[in-house]
């Protein structure tokens, strides 16, 4: 394949990635409105919502392309769609523990969602002291010549959760790989904090519950 080759074929493929990108959109924009449905209707019936915020994205072509390349796969909308999950993704932030599960079930009960797999970081955290539940959904895309079933990433978790991992993330980002030796063992310390005050925030609020009823 000649240079010229190489940069047509690359521009065919980040036209198609583009348009594909778009299908992720919509799949992403499908569940923004069941979830902010959801955060509305529950609320309504027992004044109480179970979302504080959402958040949503779709990858770049960029970072999709150095993904695939990382993983030593070619480049292609086949491989995209086979070995990529996390194109579109969302983030669901709840007050309590408890609204993070209330969610995901909620979600999973409606027919055109499809649950393909769950990752519970919440019960079994990761090494660093993340946590998180992770939903990889399935949800139908109607476009004006077909129907299209994409493939969305859901992170639940709560304001607290949600608080580390942001600072986390900036922190190993500033650091760049060169953390202090201790820094893990304090990233999971404070991942620990994190998680009591979860715990004790839900009994606060069952108890209030409680007294309500």
């Amino acid at each position: 394949m000649t240079v010229l080759d190489e940069v047509s074929h690359s521009a065919a493929l980040l036209r198609t990635l583009q348009r594909e990108l778009m299908v992720y959109k919509f799949g992403i924009d499908e569940l923004m409105t069941k979830l902010r449905i959801l955060s509305e209707e529950f609320d309504f019936a027992n004044q109480h919502d179970p979302i504080e915020h959402l958040a949503s994205r779709v990858k770049s072509p960029e970072a999709i392309l150095d993904k695939l390349a990382r993983k030593g796969i070619e480049p292609s909308i086949e491989a995209i769609r086979e070995h990529i999950e996390d194109v579109a993704g969302i983030r669901v932030v709840c007050p309590f523990v408890p609204d993070v599960y209330l969610v995901a079930e909620m979600l999973g009960r409606q027919d055109d969602v499809e649950i393909v797999r769950t990752k519970d970081y919440i019960a079994a955290p990761k090494p660093n002291g993340y946590r998180s539940l992770h939903l990889i959904v399935r949800i139908p895309v109607f476009l004006s010549d077909r129907v299209e079933r994409v493939k969305v990433e859901i992170q639940m978790r709560t304001v607290g959760m949600d608080f580390w991992a942001a600072v986390e993330h900036k922190l190993f980002y500033k650091y760049a790989g060169t953390a202090p030796a201790d820094f893990a063992d304090e990233l999971r310390a404070a991942a620990e904090t994190a998680a009591d005050l979860d715990a004790r925030m839900t009994a606060l609020h069952q108890r209030l519950q409680g007294g309500q009823s």
